[in-house]
């Protein structure tokens, strides 16, 4: 799995240096989606400051520098209208357009958009919080809390049996679309153990051989998925009618339709039928 790397082009930062003065690459966010402009390539905003095409700002938060350039997370406030030229846009939907690496990058930027809003007072006394100068986290001025950006560790797994794949089918999803089994890392878990837990309690069977994939951050709304392969060993498919509706063993011929390659989903498929075609 060979994900493009967002470190190649950006190199993340906590304080702007004063004597850049070059243009600004500005992610923009109204709620879940993000400004761009109506042309083929360079969708994201670039000039020197925000005003420059009449947008006022809730809160602004730097994030290092874009090929040399510095480079912001911008949050507005509902109802703002997209300047002309330009168009608001779900995250989700600008994989094909951005390319990779802006993608990762604009993820990025929509996660500490988010955890600044939802932390501008303290968790334990109810303070304003300050931004820490050295690092990315709030500070509460008054008991001295810190809160760092939020990050939700999850495992996405591959289970083989018989050159078969299992899928299974969310309560919240529609029409023909499976899933691979998936879950959140709970406190004083390893990742392995994590996959074992969430397979037998989501469709009541047990695996073994468990192997590292891969892993991608994933903004939607704040976690990291980190992925597996892993082997059937025993039991038979029980779904919790809580989260799992349906689940079972699918061939590389008969497989349901297929996740976007963006997420890691996909190419835990791709590897999938590429190794029992």
């Amino acid at each position: 799995m060979f994900r493009k790397s967002i470190y190649k082009k950006y190199t993340p930062a906590i304080t702007p240096d004063k004597e850049n003065n070059k243009p600004k690459y500005w992610f923009i966010f109204l709620a879940s989606e993000m400004l761009i402009k109506n042309k083929k390539h360079d969708k994201i905003p670039f000039i020197s400051n925000i005003e420059e095409i009449n947008l006022s700002p809730v809160r602004i938060q730097y994030l290092g520098l874009l090929k040399g350039n510095p480079c912001y997370s911008v949050e507005l406030e509902s109802g703002t209208d997209a300047p002309e030229g330009m168009v608001f846009k779900d995250l989700k939907l600008l994989y094909d357009e951005l390319g990779e690496d802006i993608f990762l990058l604009a993820g990025k930027a929509f996660q500490i958009v988010n955890w600044d809003k939802n932390h501008q007072f303290c968790g334990r006394c109810g303070t304003s919080t300050e931004n820490d100068k050295n690092e990315m986290a709030k500070i509460c001025p008054e008991c001295g809390f810190t809160s760092h950006t939020r990050l939700s560790p999850a495992v996405i797994t591959a289970i083989i049996k018989d050159g078969k794949i299992l899928m299974a089918k969310h309560l919240r999803t529609h029409g023909n679309t499976y899933g691979l089994i998936a879950g959140f890392v709970e406190p004083g878990e390893t990742i392995e153990e994590t996959v074992k837990r969430e397979t037998m309690e989501e469709v009541g069977i047990k695996v073994k051989n468990i192997k590292y994939f891969g892993s991608q951050p994933w903004p939607f709304p704040d976690s990291l998925m980190i992925a597996f392969t892993a082997e059937y060993d025993s039991g038979d498919i029980k779904v919790d009618g809580k989260e799992i509706v349906e689940a079972q063993w699918f061939t590389a011929r008969k497989l349901p339709r297929m996740p976007h390659k963006m997420s890691i989903a996909g190419e835990l498929m791709e590897w999938y039928v590429n190794k029992y075609p």
